[in-house]
């Protein structure tokens, strides 16, 4: 699940408990590689080593550590031992090759690809492995021939379809790339590699109005990729949109204050626009930051702008490369990690890969109907429903749940007919507040919430001690404002940095934004004080009923008082310990707020009880 840290904690409590469990160093040295530390990874499987010497994994693992601390010697002998044990065993060969590619040595990385497809035929990664090594050496033919290969044996890795792309774009095949890129986004729209690389080519070809197309998008999924607004900025310009050319341009100026080029550009867009003084101040700016530019030429970084290595010669540059400079190079895809789920449920595979939305876990909701879970979740308790299920003589059982599933129009008549029923009941027994209940729980159901919201208040003023009555009727509110056209953009705009939690890592620039308008939201602000007292008075009268802890803290983190939410969470999880949803949104929270190390701490738990998605946030994070 890529959670190393909890990984690596849990064997260290395991081998505190029992030192000669063997398993638990090899397990904890995989965990510290995965978080780079390559000196404590080393020190566990020594340790593995001594009691398994020929356990083949953690001398492959051992030989990629020793890799990583350039300890070629250590490591070459750790692939003599594998060779000499296991003959056969290909993995040794490929991570010798990777051995040789650090050291510079690329004859004999390619002797050891040859050994490892000749050895094994059916690996798609060892064709691919090889067929980048051509792409840079510029074999492109041999290139293409290992890639094809690559495709046919794993044709569900999009990384193989971007370098191929790559090979056929400087084979001339432009056809071919953009074919290649286009699969890519077939298999994931959100490829930011093939989304940027098909921009390129498509203006390459004048097709400049999708090339933009490609860099909006890139720009969506990557506010900060400078790049991409340089792109889009030439391409504008390019169509006459001068203004939205210039509004790309400052953006990249802005995080790129020495790129004298975007000067030059930015000076003669604004004389297009008649901004003759503007045009003056820029490039009297340029000729300044070109001048600092010659002077600082034995700079490494200017230096290898001017030399380029063997990569930007070969016309490419790895995503991590954020230099302004090479804004025209396509990006290969050769340590970018991807991987395509090959089942159809996202919860099979690997659910750290998943990209999950950051949002909170919704509400609970008491109704007759659940939504099964894809990946199972604790059971909760609640002595409030049980009670409710036994005293209140519903026709259905009563739940509690987040998982709501959309009435089908057979159980949309079915309520009807039980409003009917319940009305035709209270006209004979109007005290029966059970009656009024019942119906109101039906009428939320058919999302007719203003009725509901009536019968809720005939309850609670016929008996005011009826605290599952106070919880639905702050459940009929919130959705009565959530369906409410009038007042849904305020609550958008009010529950922004809550309904969908923005998390300290993701970084969002805009693009020409004015001032903020301040939303009308003293409705919708009374209407959630309003909820947050039924809910206050539910809790008032059963302190151990989870949900109304577990709802109000919703309603407070979209009020922003995250403080308040985290409280309740709090309060929530130490009646039921188990509540996967609460770790998860206390979590959320707690990144939210900054504090990072607590917050990933809930999203652990939160997995371990169920919520998959707490390991895309997690994986992020790391």
């Amino acid at each position: 699940l890529d959670d190393f840290k909890g990984a690596e904690e849990d064997c260290t409590y395991c081998l505190e408990r029992n030192p000669y469990w063997f398993g638990a160093y090899q397990l904890r040295g995989a965990a510290r590689q995965n978080r780079e530390d390559y000196e404590g990874a080393a020190a566990d499987y020594s340790l593995s080593l001594e009691y398994l010497p020929e356990d083949k994994i953690t001398l492959l693992n051992m030989g990629i550590v020793n890799i990583e601390l350039k300890s070629f010697d250590e490591a070459e002998e750790t692939f003599q031992d594998l060779l000499r044990l296991y003959p056969d065993y290909t993995p040794t060969y490929l991570m010798r090759a990777a051995m040789f590619l650090e050291k510079g040595d690329t004859i004999n990385a390619i002797q050891n690809y040859d050994i490892t497809i000749e050895k094994d035929p059916y690996t798609s990664h060892s064709f691919a492995a090889r067929g980048i090594l051509y792409l840079q050496q510029e074999k492109y033919n041999k290139a293409l021939a290992d890639l094809d290969e690559a495709i046919r044996l794993d044709p569900y890795f999009g990384g193989n379809y971007i370098n191929r792309g790559l090979v056929r774009y400087h084979l001339k095949d432009l056809r071919g790339a953009m074919a290649d890129y286009d699969r890519v986004i077939e298999m994931d729209a959100n490829n930011l590699i093939a989304r940027f690389n098909r921009g390129l080519l498509r203006a390459q070809v004048a097709d400049n109005n999708r090339a933009i197309k490609d860099f909006d998008k890139v720009i969506e999924l990557e506010p900060s990729n400078t790049i991409a607004y340089l792109n889009r900025a030439m391409l504008s310009a390019e169509i006459n949109d001068n203004i939205g050319a210039l509004e790309d341009l400052n953006v990249v100026l802005t995080e790129h204050p020495e790129f004298f080029q975007g000067y030059y550009s930015r000076a003669q867009l604004k004389r297009d626009l008649n901004d003759l003084r503007g045009a003056e101040e820029d490039f009297k700016l340029a000729r300044a930051k070109e001048a600092e530019a010659k002077q600082q030429i034995a700079n490494e970084e200017l230096a290898l702008i001017d030399n380029p290595d063997s990569t930007e010669a070969s016309g490419t540059r790895e995503e991590t490369d954020k230099d302004i400079d090479k804004f025209r190079l396509l990006v290969v895809a050769d340590k970018k990690e991807e991987e395509k789920s090959k089942y159809k449920s996202e919860t099979r595979g690997k659910v750290q890969n998943i990209s999950a939305d950051i949002s909170l876990e919704p509400k609970f909701v008491i109704t007759f109907y659940e939504k099964a879970y894809e990946v199972q979740r604790p059971v909760y308790y609640s002595a409030l429903i049980d009670k409710a299920n036994s005293t209140l003589g519903l026709t259905w059982k009563i739940r509690a749940t987040n998982s709501e599933i959309s009435l089908n129009e057979l159980q949309v008549q079915t309520h009807f007919r039980s409003i009917e029923n319940y009305s035709k009941l209270i006209e004979e027994t109007k005290d029966n507040t059970f009656l009024y209940f019942g119906r109101g729980i039906d009428f939320m159901l058919i999302q007719d919430y203003a009725i509901a919201i009536e019968d809720f208040d005939k309850v609670v003023t016929k008996d005011p001690q009826f605290s599952l009555a106070f919880f639905a009727r702050a459940l009929a509110r919130t959705k009565q404002i959530e369906s409410n056209p009038d007042v849904q953009e305020a609550r958008t705009r009010l529950a922004e940095a809550s309904d969908r939690m923005k998390l300290p890592f993701i970084k969002e620039k805009r693009v020409g934004d004015a001032t903020p308008v301040v939303p009308e939201v003293s409705k919708i602000t009374l209407e959630y004080d309003v909820i947050l007292k039924d809910y206050e008075k539910a809790i008032d009268l059963d302190p151990s009923f989870i949900y109304a802890y577990y709802n109000r803290a919703e309603i407070l983190s979209i009020q922003k008082d995250y403080r308040g939410a985290i409280s309740d969470y709090t309060e929530a999880i130490k009646i039921e310990p188990q509540f996967a949803e609460a770790y998860f949104n206390r979590g959320l929270i707690k990144l939210a707020v900054g504090e990072t190390l607590s917050g990933l701490d809930d999203l652990r738990k939160a997995g371990e009880l169920g919520v998959v998605e707490s390991y895309s946030i997690i994986k992020r994070m790391q």
